[in-house]
């Protein structure tokens, strides 16, 4: 069974706090990676690879600088900043009032709970971030998992899906190997190692829903994966003890293809009856009672069934039909399609697992990619997807010429020269997992199905290739093109809306030790002088010269928050460990006057109704403001009425900064056609988009606004 990562969290920190706790800075960093041959660091420019040294993916782990906790004064300056072009005089005149009192008040004291809190821990943020994702209870599909296009597979002969799919698997599994061999060259930035830990996380995961929130379990020993195809579930093993892989292309071509005709024997809408995958799109308290439904009787195969999907290494939907336009393959790798016939759903929402990590493939070979966000972000998949892309094109060349260069240090021996008998306890036969389909869970299936058709027919996608200019125009008129490209989107905003609206951008902070992201809020003074300008009947020279002084600011912002000097995760953790101290001074005066310990809102139920602002990287805040808008105050029945909501998480601005329209992100190269998301609120937009050298390719998503 897949392990909970409780453990694993609670031994790094215990690392963490060792007496012999190595000199942690970028320098250090640096030349933890320094040691290693040309050829290690970049096995794909060194022709002939040595004997790869086995380490070097988490070399600089342990001399990464920590994530500092920044200066409160310095955060709440920011934040006020970050406010003051989204209100009016008079509501920020309360927030600059808010923030005075808060610094005079409670802020020192948390800012001193936090460093306490923070001591010995990898990181201040992080277990707040995981519960954040964890005990949010809404379904994941639309909501927290992003999705990758792949660009179509550029060699012959594998443009039909089982092909297509063949050599994904057998790319993907190298990637596989490299982690689990240490093999796989560490992230870099402009030369500085980066953070490599999410990439442990990103093979055998599952998320686990029980009946407090998720849990994200791990089998860090998986060697099978799971093959969806029409709803109906298979798996084979395809790797060795040894982490090596024990099937060639051709034999995983042949697995899927003798998948593709068991799943076409039975019809669609018998299929469709058991796409038990539907069910990981409930909302997390209803999955997690099913999950005990599926497991509860003994002589059942369900329990067996469920953990060999979560232990997977991943999930690969072979869907049987072929998208056309740009929108419906975003649509195809968000969400599937919902396509009701005679009564019944035959649409490829049905054949998905969103728990996992999945490689999604067409009938006609498109791909994509599915992850779940609550342990990695985009910059992690996307180096995936870019690694998995290369393997591909090296693989064709060596095909050509034997004396090609491999993207790998090492490289499994050849599975078609070795003694099947040296493989072990292993299964390559495809078998195909029959769950026991109990009335309670045909019903609930079929109900989850009818919840998961409108929640696709909520939303719209709409995507942009845009072919006029890309980065290197940008580049050459002296503009940043993630700021060039950030102001576009207001400006169209603007346009449609006469209006400006809270606008939120991920930055990675992987420079520190397991750094995630912090928020750019990309509204500011200098970004709304411009795109007044820009629609007014100004000259051109003004709204250019305004445009690149807000370019020139939004770039500022983006560095100072790569460097975790933003104010955005510094004040969450705070109001969380304001959150923390107030549910325990529940439990001990629930427990002393005989109450039920759940006194006042526990971390699941006061973030489970979060408000889902920036989902793709920002789980969202609890807002605690009642609908007329004052505090709620906790009954003093449980002895906290002295402890009212520290004024700056009490005032509206908190709410105002948290509930982002624009969410975006920046996330590709060219191995990539399109990334997105869904809305992160009800009246916002998810926009995803890439920069590549001469174009701009975006995939916008909302619930019917003005999104084409």
């Amino acid at each position: 069974m897949p392990t909970s990562l409780d453990k694993s969290l609670a031994s790094a920190d215990a690392h963490m706090s060792d007496a012999n706790e190595p000199k942690r800075s970028n320098g250090a960093a640096k030349e933890a990676t320094q040691a290693y041959s040309k050829g290690e660091k970049t096995p794909l420019a060194s022709h002939t690879n040595p004997k790869s040294k086995p380490g070097i993916t988490f070399a600089a782990q342990d001399k990464l600088p920590q994530l500092p906790i920044p200066e409160l004064e310095s955060t709440c300056k920011k934040y006020l900043s970050a406010l003051k072009p989204l209100q009016t005089i008079r509501e920020h005149q309360h927030t600059e009032d808010a923030i005075q009192e808060f610094l005079r008040a409670e802020g020192p004291d948390l800012q001193d709970r936090l460093k306490k809190y923070a001591t010995g821990k990898s990181s201040y943020i992080e277990q707040f971030w995981y519960d954040s994702y964890l005990n949010f209870d809404n379904p994941v599909v639309l909501n927290l998992n992003p999705f990758f296009l792949l660009e179509d597979d550029p060699t012959p002969a594998r443009n039909n899906q089982v092909t297509r799919a063949a050599s994904l698997v057998v790319s993907a599994l190298s990637f596989v190997r490299a982690v689990r061999k240490e093999e796989l060259p560490p992230d870099t930035l402009r030369g500085q190692p980066l953070c490599m830990y999410q990439y442990s996380r990103l093979f055998g995961t599952a998320r686990i829903p029980t009946e407090n929130g998720c849990q994200i379990g791990q089998d860090p020993t998986a060697k099978h994966i799971v093959v969806l195809a029409r709803g109906q579930f298979y798996w084979f093993d395809v790797l060795d003890d040894n982490s090596d892989l024990i099937m060639t292309e051709k034999d995983v071509a042949l697995n899927l293809q003798v998948i593709v005709d068991d799943a076409v024997q039975t019809p669609i809408y018998e299929a469709a009856k058991g796409a038990v995958g539907v069910l990981s799109t409930e909302n997390r308290k209803t999955w997690s009672g099913l999950r005990d439904v599926l497991s509860r009787d003994e002589g059942s195969n369900n329990s067996d069934c469920l953990n060999i999907v979560d232990s997977a290494l991943f999930v690969l939907c072979l869907d049987y039909t072929e998208p056309t336009t740009g929108a419906d393959l975003c649509m195809n790798m968000l969400c599937g399609s919902s396509e009701v016939e005679k009564g019944v759903q035959i649409g490829t929402c049905t054949n998905r697992w969103y728990d996992k990590m999945q490689i999604i493939v067409c009938k006609n070979g498109s791909a994509g990619i599915n992850f779940e966000h609550t342990g990695v972000d985009g910059h992690t998949v996307l180096r995936f997807a870019s690694d998995v892309y290369t393997d591909t094109i090296l693989r064709f060349a060596r095909s050509i010429n034997g004396q090609a260069p491999s993207l790998w240090a090492s490289s499994s021996p050849d599975p078609s020269k070795r003694d099947p008998s040296s493989f072990g306890d292993v299964s390559t036969t495809p078998h195909k997992l029959e769950w026991d389909m109990v009335p309670e869970l045909s019903t609930a299936l079929r109900f989850a199905e009818t919840r998961l058709a409108d929640l696709i027919n909520q939303n719209e996608f709409q995507t942009l290739d845009f072919m006029q200019y890309g980065k290197n125009y940008m580049t050459s008129q002296g503009f940043s093109p993630d700021a060039f490209v950030q102001m576009a989107f207001q400006a169209a905003y603007y346009g449609l809306y006469g209006r400006v609206e809270c606008v939120y951008e991920p930055a990675m902070t992987k420079l520190y030790h397991h750094g995630r992201t912090e928020a750019v809020r990309s509204v500011t003074t200098e970004s709304v002088d411009f795109v007044t300008t820009f629609w007014g009947e100004n000259p051109p020279a003004q709204k250019i010269e305004l445009l690149k002084k807000a370019c020139e600011k939004h770039t500022a912002i983006t560095r100072d928050c790569a460097k975790a000097q933003g104010h955005d995760r510094h004040l969450y953790a705070l109001f969380c460990v304001w959150q923390r101290s107030i549910d325990e001074e529940g439990t001990e005066a629930a427990s002393s006057n005989g109450m039920d310990s759940n006194g006042y809102s526990s971390p699941q139920d006061g973030l489970s109704e979060r408000d889902p602002s920036s989902a793709i990287d920002s789980p969202g805040r609890t807002s605690m403001l009642s609908e007329e808008g004052s505090v709620n105050a906790p009954s003093p029945t449980h002895g906290q009425s002295a402890h009212a909501m520290p004024t700056i998480f009490a005032d509206s601005g908190w709410d105002k900064i948290n509930n982002t329209i624009l969410s975006t992100s920046n996330c590709g190269n060219p191995s990539l056609r399109q990334f997105g998301f869904g809305p992160t609120s009800g009246d916002g937009f998810g926009i995803g988009y890439i920069i590549k050298d001469g174009s701009v390719s975006i995939c916008a998503s909302s619930k019917h606004r003005q999104t084409k």
